[in-house]
């Protein structure tokens, strides 16, 4: 369709034509040039007066022979028609085209064109979120998460307001589930992709965000609030030195033994940190955190500042030591009010804002992704924003937010720069995934709204593109063939056991016992909660007993005293004190016994007995003192015949539990039929 012709003044960049047809903004046009065949042009803005109305164009420009646009270096003829752009035209000039690595974000304006980004290039380049408030940056984001989510790369959202945790239920807002129809998508939850991290007191259903307690000297001197004077950094570094393991406890020992008065200021900032509650030796995994298929979001709602940037910092910090090591899969960090985390240096610089600018200028080379997200772009730190090569920008009005993003983005003409200020809500303009800017009605959710790079791909064609080192999506679907586990493996290996063994050993077979590891604290008499000492319980989910052994594989009962009346638990008690009961000179109810004994509470020989092989006693000297490692192994997976919840009930009564941990105990079993001779085997695990 002919919507006009040009007229007035043209260069290179831009012209005007004269409207003969109705049109509208942001309307994708062509225009025929004499050396390069259709040029791709976009109307900005339209103006009327008495007699005409008047488009006035932005020029896009042409695809190559390599598949790039170019711009035109020679204006358009006065008086050439301009006509409304075909569908095939833009989509082939934009490369726009369905990818198998695409993520469906939108259409473009104006036409209904699905708008497909390159994941390769947005996981790998950085991605910068950026509008004013209520402007839609969230719901974008979120719309770009559920696509992440579908590709199944590992995800880690940082989330001060647990405004991410709706991505759990699936879209039940009406009008957006009408307009649905328009973008063919449904309406769909991923709670199976979700893991929330948080506070057990918001959400008992949380697991809790527990960091790594053994710290390096740079760590602690890092996270200590204010900056220490020479003197105190003396006196720490000498209670340092005598330390074998850095631990806040060892510390405070180490540094009451200093002679120096300075030493109590350092005391009191050190225990502070402590008292935080942050830093466990049961800390949260890394290959918990960032896992294939698994959007881990850390909700710090509720928390203070310094707890989130101590939080932000620690984890952090470690993953992206982990991941240069290759020991976590590539994986992709979301960071809400990313301002509040990286300040502009001018407004001040938290203890996370370091490792945020590391991340930024090195995390692509290692696999990496950042995505950034802020309603003040002026007061993000400059050096992470310029390291973002993908925006999403949607409406933003102060000047100082458009400076800055003027700043950053390469290629932001003028026009762009005013056309921020009047976008619509719920339109972005996309930046650095194709050559120039994309007008984009960002999609309905499918889920409920709640408030050197790796994998570039490289084209020889395209020489001014940066090289990859390595792919994120090979490296990726190399960490899922191999179906990390978490694991805990007893201290003798196969080849120990083949070596104890007084005759060779043809076959050592291992299997796979489901457990959970509880955090627990067990309160002394006249001692406060917050002041129990945590530990860890392994809990066996086929037999539903606690792990006393891991070789010789050992467990023990959790009695039920439900089953009890107050008589049989007191006579319970002391049998249990007085360690044996002489049935003959007992003045114990023998009816009581006879019950107790029925149901393995006791055991009888000459006398009553506690059973030994049931816990009645604190369960913290059964504290399991091995962490969790991940790792693939080839072994019978067992199924479980207790589950989590039930098995947290029967523990209950003796601890209170403050989090826990799904795992397989890795079992080694000489077969029978292969036993050497003289040996016995080892029995097999007991069913719950």
């Amino acid at each position: 369709m002919i919507l006009g012709r040009i007229v007035g003044k043209i260069t290179t960049t831009q012209f005007n034509f004269q409207a003969e047809q109705e049109t509208r903004k942001f309307e994708y046009v062509q225009v025929y040039h004499k050396n390069f065949g259709y040029v791709l042009c976009l109307i900005l803005e339209l103006e009327r007066d008495a007699k005409k109305i008047t488009a006035h164009c932005q020029i896009i420009g042409y695809k190559d022979s390599t598949g790039r646009i170019r711009p035109i270096d020679s204006p358009f003829t006065p008086g050439t028609e301009v006509l409304r752009a075909e569908s095939s035209v833009i989509q082939d000039i934009l490369r726009l085209e369905k990818q198998d690595d695409g993520a469906y974000i939108g259409l473009l304006e104006g036409r209904d064109i699905p708008v497909y980004l390159n994941l390769k290039k947005v996981l790998t380049k950085h991605l910068a979120v950026l509008a004013k408030s209520g402007a839609g940056k969230s719901y974008a984001v979120g719309v770009l998460i559920e696509e992440i989510i579908k590709k199944k790369v590992p995800l880690l959202v940082i989330d001060p307001h647990g405004e991410y945790l709706s991505l759990k239920n699936p879209n039940d807002n009406e009008q957006e589930l009408t307009l649905m129809q328009q973008f063919n998508i449904k309406a769909k939850g991923y709670a199976s992709n979700i893991v929330e991290y948080g506070s057990l007191d918001l959400n008992p259903e949380a697991r809790p965000i527990l960091l790594n307690e053994h710290l390096t000297k740079e760590e602690l001197t890092h996270l200590l609030p204010g900056k220490l004077t020479s003197a105190q950094l003396g006196v720490l570094y000498n209670a340092l030195k005598y330390l074998d393991e850095l631990t806040f406890t060892n510390l405070l020992l180490a540094l009451e033994q200093e002679e120096s008065a300075i030493k109590w200021n350092l005391i009191s900032l050190i225990d502070h940190l402590s008292k935080l509650k942050l830093f466990s030796a049961s800390y949260t995994e890394y290959n918990e955190l960032v896992r294939p298929k698994t959007c881990s979001i850390l909700n710090l709602k509720g928390m203070e500042p310094e707890s989130q940037h101590i939080i932000i910092y620690k984890i952090l910090k470690d993953l992206f030591e982990q991941r240069k090591q290759k020991h976590i899969p590539p994986f992709f960090t979301v960071i809400e009010e990313a301002h509040n985390f990286a300040p502009e240096r001018s407004f001040g610089e938290t203890i996370c804002s370091r490792i945020i600018r590391t991340i930024a200028s090195e995390g692509r080379k290692f696999g990496m992704g950042l995505c950034v997200i802020t309603q003040r772009p002026a007061r993000l730190d400059k050096s992470v924003l310029s390291q973002c090569t993908t925006q999403f920008i949607l409406k933003v009005t102060n000047p100082h937010d458009l400076k800055a993003i003027s700043n950053s983005v390469e290629g932001l003409t003028y026009e762009s720069e005013n056309e921020i200020k009047n976008l619509s809500i719920g339109t972005a303009m996309v930046t650095g995934v194709v050559d120039v800017p994309l007008f984009v009605r960002i999609r309905p959710r499918t889920s409920k709204h709640g408030g050197s790079a790796i994998n570039i791909l490289k084209d020889a064609k395209e020489p001014d593109e940066e090289k990859p080192s390595e792919t994120f999506f090979d490296d990726l679907k190399e960490f899922e063939k191999k179906d990390m586990l978490p694991l805990i493996r007893p201290h003798v290996t196969p080849k120990d056991i083949a070596l104890m063994s007084d005759t060779p050993v043809k076959a050592i077979e291992a299997e796979l016992i489901p457990a959970v590891l509880f955090t627990c604290t067990e309160q002394a008499p006249n001692q406060a909660l917050e002041e129990a000492t945590p530990f860890a319980l392994l809990c066996d989910l086929f037999c539903g007993e606690v792990v006393t052994s891991l070789y010789p594989y050992e467990t023990k009962k959790i009695p039920d005293f439900s089953q009890l009346s107050p008589e049989g638990l007191n006579a319970l008690e002391t049998c249990f004190h007085k360690k044996k009961i002489d049935p003959a000179a007992t003045t114990l109810d023998r009816q009581i016994l006879k019950k107790l004994l029925s149901l393995g509470f006791l055991i009888q020989d000459k006398y009553y007995l506690p059973n030994p092989q049931m816990l009645l006693s604190a369960l913290s000297k059964h504290a399991f003192p091995e962490k969790i490692e991940y790792a693939s192994i080839t072994a019978k997976k067992l199924a479980p015949e207790v589950s989590e919840e039930a098995m947290k009930t029967r523990i209950a009564s003796f601890v209170t539990v403050t989090g826990q941990k799904p795992c397989f105990i890795v079992r080694y079993i000489v077969p029978s039929d292969v036993q050497p001779e003289g040996a016995q085997p080892e029995a097999q695990p007991k069913k719950g």
